[in-house]
């Protein structure tokens, strides 16, 4: 396999350049000029190729002599000063991709997308890929933006495009530099910067599995197939005594009324807008985290044979990282350790 990895710097694309490495594949990587590559220094026998993935042109020859395009470059946070560069990076970037793409000889392209592309469908009954999106109204500009890039994927893959797309879960995992939103929620639960939890849940998986199930989307994926990558539904309170379990902290006791959070989380957005500043937390992020996303990625593991590591491993070797590299301070012998059942699919 020759492939080109955009997003290769990020949480995802660097654990996939690993995997591709390792799988025996020519790996050729997209770069900014100004990107960070601490995620990706170290590995000799990567090509570095500069562009931006809304520029056509460069995204052309970046294609040159490959066959395989994973587009796993995205704008992942859940505030920004600007919420039209969600939309430029999202959804404009992946339309440049994949004209691109058109205009290669690349044989399959695999498009990263999220469930958070897919919506929150309940706890009862878990989404699948066939769940049509409903998060429009929660202001969550990453999940609409992500929405709307996979509708544009789905139209190019009618039109012949070889392309798969993959929905990933709630990633966790090792070499989360950055850290993302679901690491600095791990780091807050080890510092005990979250004593208390909202009603809601959603899908968890190992950042390793992603790699390895992108690589199987390639290998095995049909085009035009949507496939989820995740593994276990977990509701917030289950995912932090978790953390709290395997970190040796204290758990959460407490439940949040989320009306009251919410007009917390609006009061932060004033004094991040007045300042410029990331907030504690969006409006956005309480309704998404109120909600309960959970899903079934068992077309992923039948079709793919995704892996599935068990959560419990994973969040251990992520607490484990985080504090081997002065993320999460170690843990006081004195606390107790709170665990609670997982709840698995």
């Amino acid at each position: 396999m020759k492939a080109l990895v955009t997003g290769a710097t990020g949480f995802i694309g660097s654990s996939l350049v690993r995997e591709l490495l390792a799988d025996g594949a020519e790996v050729r990587v997209l770069l900014r000029k100004s990107s960070d590559t601490k995620t990706i220094d170290g590995l000799d026998d990567v090509e570095r190729v500069y562009g931006d993935v809304c520029d056509e042109t460069s995204m052309e020859a970046a294609l040159k002599g490959r066959d395989t395009f994973f587009q796993v470059a995205a704008l992942y946070d859940f505030w920004g000063p600007s919420k039209q560069e969600y939309y430029r990076v999202n959804v404009d970037g992946t339309r440049a991709c994949l004209n691109a793409a058109m205009c290669s000889n690349v044989e399959k392209v695999v498009h990263t997308s999220s469930i958070g592309a897919l919506g929150g469908h309940g706890k009862e009954h878990p989404g699948n890929e066939d769940s049509i999106f409903n998060l429009w109204k929660t202001g969550a500009h990453y999940c609409i933006s992500k929405h709307l890039a996979e509708v544009e994927v789905l139209n190019y893959a009618k039109q012949g495009l070889p392309v798969v797309v993959v929905n990933p879960g709630t990633v966790i995992g090792i070499r989360d530099i950055r850290p993302t939103p679901s690491g600095r929620n791990v780091i807050d639960v080890l510092h005990g910067r979250m004593p208390a939890y909202l009603d809601g849940g959603i899908n968890y998986v190992d950042v390793e599995d992603v790699a390895a199930g992108h690589i199987l989307a390639a290998k095995k994926g049909r085009v035009g197939e949507k496939y989820i990558l995740g593994n276990t539904n977990l509701s917030m309170k289950e995912f932090m005594c978790m953390v709290a379990e395997v970190g040796e902290v204290k758990a959460p006791h407490m439940r949040l009324p989320y009306r009251a959070v919410l007009l917390t989380a609006y009061f932060y957005g004033i004094v991040a807008a007045l300042t410029r500043k990331p907030p504690v937390v969006t409006p956005a992020v309480v309704r998404i985290a109120h909600k309960y996303m959970y899903y079934d990625a068992s077309k992923a593991v039948r079709e793919l044979g995704l892996p599935q590591t068990p959560m419990k491993k994973t969040f251990e070797k992520a607490v484990q990282w985080f504090r081997e590299n002065g993320y999460a301070k170690q843990p006081a012998k004195a606390h107790a350790v709170a665990g609670a059942p997982t709840r698995h699919k």
